[in-house]
């Protein structure tokens, strides 16, 4: 047998060492983060669990938590005080939570339009916003849905003392359908409209940004400035963004993925707002609209909600950028 030569046999025992150390070295571990959600999984949160079932999160790096909050207020209050990674919330919220003193920053986005209308009896006697003079106006959060309310009706030259405003908590549906209210201000597009066609009522919504409001993104990424990881949320909006792209691109597969991971997720309800949500996620959730957030901001101090203009660089950053 031929014998090996000194350099052959050290590059054989190089060889041997490495398979030794690929062998016994562990696989590098994945960053985990906690994400809550601002209410229970919904086709609202399909980016979310697409990047999961399709395994973008993982490689990406990531072992993503998905929490449901007990209270719909929480997830804002839990990220402010270091309790979780990220949640989701709504734009208009921000602004107000930043006035509070809350330490927040929207660092991407979920769902690039509004979904909040003013929805009211397609049948009824509502049909145009100056109807509801004298009429009962419901609203489920109290603050920025009562002056998103009152912008509407100054909008037609009307104000808010033309209507009785009754807090009706999350009773949307119910207290319009039982003639408690003659509008509801709140509302989801793609979750009140379809449910009250699915009671045998069908239902016509006013649109805060064809009513005088500025157009918003309603849902979006929520950290906390001071202990976030850019490149941990970076990545996760990575992830979220190819989720999207798989939704936008075969509709009916990501419903069957999405629908798949709970029975509960599988009624006729979301099956409707499937449909209407996913044309909304934004296809680039980390980037975001200066302007918008400017805009807002001064709508919410003119509205008398807020006592000064914060910088927009307060409100959103662009976590990709250095």
């Amino acid at each position: 047998m031929k014998k090996k030569t000194l350099p052959a046999l050290a590059g054989a025992l190089a060889a041997s060492l490495m398979l030794s150390v690929a062998t016994i070295t562990p696989a590098a571990a994945q960053d985990r983060i906690e994400v809550i959600l601002d209410w229970f999984v919904n086709p609202d949160h399909g980016p979310i669990i697409l990047a999961e079932e399709l395994g973008y999160f993982a490689e990406a790096g990531l072992e993503v938590d998905v929490v449901a909050p007990a209270d719909p207020t929480d997830p804002p209050r839990m990220v402010a005080a270091g309790r979780a990674d990220i949640a989701i919330s709504y734009q208009p919220q921000l602004h107000l939570n930043l006035h509070q003193g809350m330490p927040l920053v929207r660092v991407g986005t979920l769902v690039s339009t509004p979904l909040t209308c003013l929805v009211v009896l397609a049948d009824g006697p509502i049909r145009e916003m100056t109807d509801l003079a004298g009429g009962k106006v419901g609203f489920a959060v109290a603050g920025i849905q009562e002056v998103m309310l009152e912008a509407m009706l100054a909008h037609h030259g009307m104000s808010g003392e033309d209507v009785e405003q009754i807090n009706i908590g999350w009773s949307i549906s119910p207290a319009l359908m039982s003639g408690q209210v003659d509008g509801v201000i709140g509302a989801f597009r793609n979750f009140e409209l379809n449910q009250l066609e699915i009671e045998g009522t069908a239902g016509r919504c006013f649109n805060p940004e064809e009513e005088g409001i500025p157009a918003y993104d309603e849902l979006i990424y929520v950290a906390n400035p001071e202990t976030m990881d850019k490149d941990v949320i970076a990545r996760f909006l990575t992830a979220t963004e190819r989720a999207t792209h798989y939704i936008l691109n075969n509709p009916e597969d990501a419903w069957e993925i999405f629908a798949a991971t709970s029975d509960e997720l599988r009624t006729e309800l979301n099956i409707r707002a499937w449909g209407d949500t996913y044309p909304r996620f934004a296809s680039r959730p980390a980037a975001f609209d200066y302007g918008r957030y400017a805009d807002f901001e001064a709508f919410l101090h003119e509205s008398g909600m807020i006592p000064e203009i914060h910088p927009v660089e307060r409100l959103a950053i662009d976590v990709t950028r250095p």
